[in-house]
């Protein structure tokens, strides 16, 4: 079921920044006089074809679903009636075909800013940047983080969840720069912590960035109850129930679910005697929690919630919402700095400053749109704005075959008065097949090595 759900959540997502951005392609071609031949989601031999509208054009669904195209009437492809010859792409001044190129990510950077302005008119509830107790000889520690610490400020930017510091301290880590928090301590005194992140990664791979810094969020004592248990998952083989009480890990008491969760974390794919006590029942029960990450960063997963009172939790929890106007204004900010952040992580991945195991591929996008989508309607939202400033990011870049590789061609072609020769676009598309070719290899190889690590 949970395999269904990845797949149906996939399906949807991808068929969904498809369809704007090829529509981005169609909408501005039409306005600009050109005939459009086929609009197809998906690559391959089409299984469906409809054709509609005064120019008959084929609209196709194809079995390959990582992708789509917009065919346009083009003398390069093929004979063109007389007639039609002024309706040719190719016929086209370098402005219009500009336009009708840059239409398709431009639509997918405009789905991204109605995504996030749905969510801040909408309300989305995040977790206060309340500190919790650094990890033992952490960076957090070092820079004298205290559990009860209030984030106000981030390198001088307000923050008010702690999205908003794990985003922030990420843009610094990937430059090495150091990370300045203004906080509030418990004492409700305004004090400094100074994040030495030189020897920081802003690797994907070596697990979560806070983690890695030791800086985690403040978490309210909750009794070792469990509230839920994740199908198939590690806590479902044990035996373990909803409402079972947690007392003991291998002899040792747990007094509080954060106890549990640092025991089971520390045991990746080793076998622990849990004590349970089930109403007046006391049980043993043997789990080997899984292990998750990767390389040397594993850690082991029981897959078990707690049980939560609701109320108590609200107050660390804050709704962040906006009106319309200020909404849109920062969802446009939010989509440009989620670009310009992943141009400089594409750039360092160039220039060997960070790891080629950032890409991701086809298996690691629909694992991620199933876990956004089982969590609910907000983090799949999320989840689609981020893919969709990615899809456009990546269409925009200087490589033949890609849209950005078409804007090269007509940024010389202006340059020097004249379209770029046929040869050289030929050889142009061969050297971009190679590299589109070895990009996805690379996607295909990590996603490979994040399933066999779990």
């Amino acid at each position: 079921m949970t395999l269904l759900y990845t797949v149906l959540s996939f399906i949807l997502a991808l068929g969904l920044l498809v369809v704007v951005h090829e529509f981005g392609h169609y909408l501005v071609a039409r306005w600009c006089g050109v005939k459009v031949l086929r609009f197809s989601v998906g690559f391959g031999t089409p299984f469906y074809i409809r054709r509609l509208g005064r120019d008959q054009t084929e609209w196709a669904l194809a079995p390959i679903p990582l992708g789509g195209y917009v065919k346009m009437l083009d003398e390069r492809e093929g004979e063109v009636p007389a007639a039609d010859l002024p309706r040719a792409f190719n016929r086209q001044n370098v402005w219009k075909r500009i336009a009708i190129v840059v239409a398709g990510p431009a639509a997918n950077f405009l789905l991204a800013i109605a995504l996030y302005a749905t969510l801040y008119v909408g309300g989305v509830q995040e977790l206060k940047p309340i500190a919790g107790t650094p990890s033992a000889h952490s960076l957090a520690e070092a820079a004298g983080v205290r559990d009860g610490d209030l984030i106000r400020t981030v390198n001088g930017v307000p923050v008010r969840s702690w999205q908003d510091v794990r985003w922030l301290l990420l843009e610094h880590a990937i430059d090495r720069a150091p990370g300045t928090l203004e906080v509030l301590t418990a004492g409700r005194s305004l004090e400094r912590r100074v994040l030495d992140l030189s020897t920081v990664t802003a690797d994907q791979s070596g697990g979560d960035l806070l983690m890695q810094i030791g800086l985690r969020p403040h978490r309210p004592e909750i009794e070792a109850v469990v509230g839920q248990v994740a199908p198939g998952s590690a806590a479902e083989r044990a035996g373990l129930q909803q409402d079972d009480h947690i007392v003991a890990i291998d002899g040792e008491p747990v007094a509080h679910w954060e106890m549990l969760v640092e025991r089971v974390r520390a045991a990746p794919a080793r076998q622990l005697t849990l004590t349970v006590m089930r109403g007046d029942l006391r049980l043993q029960l043997d789990a080997t929690p899984e292990a998750v990450g990767e390389g040397d960063a594993r850690y082991g997963r029981l897959g078990v919630g707690p049980r939560i009172d609701e109320a108590r939790m609200q107050e660390y929890f804050v709704d962040i919402r906006y009106g319309l106007g200020e909404a849109l204004v920062r969802a446009t900010q939010k989509t440009w700095d989620v670009s310009i952040f992943s141009l400089r992580m594409l750039g360092k991945m160039v220039m060997g400053e960070v790891s080629w195991r950032n890409l991701s591929g086809p298996v690691t996008i629909a694992d991620y749109a199933g876990q956004s989508a089982q969590l609910g309607l907000a983090p799949y939202l999320a989840f689609l704005a981020l893919i969709s400033v990615s899809l456009g990011v990546l269409n925009l870049l200087p490589i033949p075959m890609l849209d950005g590789g078409h804007l090269m061609y007509y940024t010389a072609e202006i340059l020097k008065g004249s379209p770029v020769s046929e040869r050289i676009m030929e050889i142009g598309q061969r050297a971009g097949l190679a590299v589109l070719l070895a990009l996805m290899v690379f996607a295909f190889y990590n996603d490979i090595s994040r399933l066999l690590t779990g």
